[in-house]
């Protein structure tokens, strides 16, 4: 069973990923229970209904919930963060069971409880995948089918490049157009 070196602070973070999701979504749920069925082809009951109480706070929640996430997913990788929103199938059960008074099956307790179980798989490996580093000192590979300029020495100076529209002193007309060619 591998360790995690997770800090307290992580450790909130991933709380906060497990219990705003399905705290953000029971209080959307209490919200539009309370309201009239609503439309999509109704755009103003929906901007009204985001500043109910309930959905405003909902609304924070999610918020909440997506900063942590984001948060989690810039130290750990997903397949160690998503478990802890997949535990939130756990919470919500609880507050649709208690809060929202939904009746839950005898089934869906028992996926729940499969649920549970596989984060509990999941959550046993690391949190962080080992990359090895590049090496420090090594020279950077070139690609052998590039091909780069010859390598300028230093002791030989180059002629400066010839416009074609100046004459070159001591050379005539014929013989300069004879040059071109």
């Amino acid at each position: 069973m591998h360790q995690h070196s997770l800090s307290p602070r992580q450790y909130v973070i991933l709380g906060l990923v497990a219990i705003c999701a399905p705290l953000g979504d029971s209080c959307l749920s209490r919200g539009m229970t309370a309201m009239p069925p609503i439309s999509v082809a109704h755009p103003g009951a929906l901007i009204a209904a985001v500043f109910t109480p309930w959905i405003a706070l909902g609304i924070a929640l999610l918020i909440g919930f997506f900063a942590s996430y984001l948060t989690a997913l810039s130290w750990a990788d997903l397949t160690f963060v998503l478990p802890a929103t997949a535990f939130g199938y756990v919470i919500i059960a609880l507050l649709a069971k208690f809060w929202l008074h939904e009746s839950i099956s005898l089934e869906r307790w028992a996926g729940i409880l499969l649920i549970t179980l596989g984060v509990g798989f999941v959550a046993q490996g690391p949190s962080r995948t080992e990359h090895p580093a590049p090496p420090v000192n090594e020279p950077e590979r070139k690609d052998p089918d590039v091909k780069e300029p010859p390598a300028k020495r230093p002791d030989v100076q180059e002629p400066p490049a010839k416009d074609p529209g100046v004459k070159e002193p001591g050379i005539r007309e014929p013989e300069a157009k004879e040059m071109e060619a």
